[in-house]
């Protein structure tokens, strides 16, 4: 759960955009009133009941796992996958930019930094989709006895946010927010690299060429192998147990030189045998089945989604 930071007692509190033009990525301050500063406080704890409300507790962020909308997730600071959304988090000297706004279509994410003046920060961000500014509808107003058209740009504040940063970690209410804030596509085929070369130290046996030439130009393979190097364990992986896992799943290997190669159109298949999501049952006698799970956890686990063997 979040840290007892309590909103209502900041002393400051800052609100700002993502930027995302041809001057490339950028974070930028922008001016606001007591009636904002309000309105944000208000999304912050909007947003820690929201996360108190799921079901279970939070668990840890897997990036080969599929979500729903509203999940309850976790990460640590030191988390590599958390590197992006840390940047807003402990930024300093941001530009202040009055007119930051002025072209909505380059706002990717707004966020408020809040502080209680005793060492204690929260950085509350969300992905920017109802807040950017209205221009194609037609808002009427009332002025006096008469309706008239809004001619100014409106910005609509959301109810809560898709996740807080504060001194415990990353609490994530909405993955598909953070995922995009956090740019964990790029993050993850940066990281590639060094996942395949912690794997390949553990499975000596395998020859992970072909796997790692597929994972540069496919982030569904990169994202395995970020959650095999983080969430499972390789180190004491038995050659002849995971032979015959990848024969009983149809994983085409072969052996050559005595390291597995694996069939190109087997990879993705084969790094779900590692992430522990091929599997196969006999209900009917003779009649094995071989399934891909989109979630896993293992039985007994009291934990909702999490790894059965976290390296974290």
């Amino acid at each position: 759960m979040p840290a007892p930071f309590d909103p209502n007692t900041a002393t400051v509190i800052e609100f700002g955009v993502g930027i995302d033009d041809r001057r490339g990525q950028r974070f930028i301050l922008v001016p606001i009133d007591a009636d904002i500063q309000a309105a944000l406080r208000e999304m912050v704890i909007t947003t820690r009941e929201e996360m108190k409300g799921v079901e279970g507790n939070p668990t840890t962020y897997d990036p080969s796992q599929k979500y729903g909308a509203q999940e309850h997730l976790f990460l640590p600071l030191n988390d590599e996958l958390a590197a992006n959304v840390l940047k807003i988090h402990t930024a300093t000297n941001l530009t202040s930019e009055p007119t930051a706004l002025s072209n909505p279509v380059d706002v990717f994410c707004y966020f408020a930094r809040m502080s209680d003046g005793k060492g204690h920060r929260l950085t509350a961000i969300r992905r920017a989709t109802t807040f950017k500014g209205v221009l194609k509808s037609r808002l009427l107003q009332l002025t006096t006895d008469a309706l008239k058209l809004v001619q100014e740009k409106i910005f609509k504040l959301d109810r809560d946010f898709d996740l807080l940063v504060d001194e415990t970690g990353v609490n994530i209410l909405r993955p598909a927010g953070f995922e995009f804030v956090g740019a964990l596509e790029g993050a993850m085929l940066a990281a590639m690299p060094n996942n395949i070369k912690a794997i390949r130290a553990d499975l000596s046996y395998v020859d992970f060429t072909s796997i790692e030439d597929y994972a540069k130009h496919h982030p569904r393979a990169a994202r395995y192998l970020a959650s095999i190097r983080i969430q499972q364990e390789t180190k004491n992986i038995d050659k002849g147990y995971l032979k015959k896992l990848c024969k009983k799943t149809g994983v085409q290997v072969s052996e050559v030189n005595g390291k597995l190669v694996v069939d190109e159109g087997s990879i993705m298949d084969f790094l779900g045998v590692l992430d522990r999501r091929l599997y196969q049952v006999e209900l009917v006698k003779g009649s094995p089945e071989s399934f891909r799970a989109a979630s896993r956890s293992r039985i007994g686990d009291t934990s909702r989604g999490a790894s059965p063997s976290s390296k974290r």
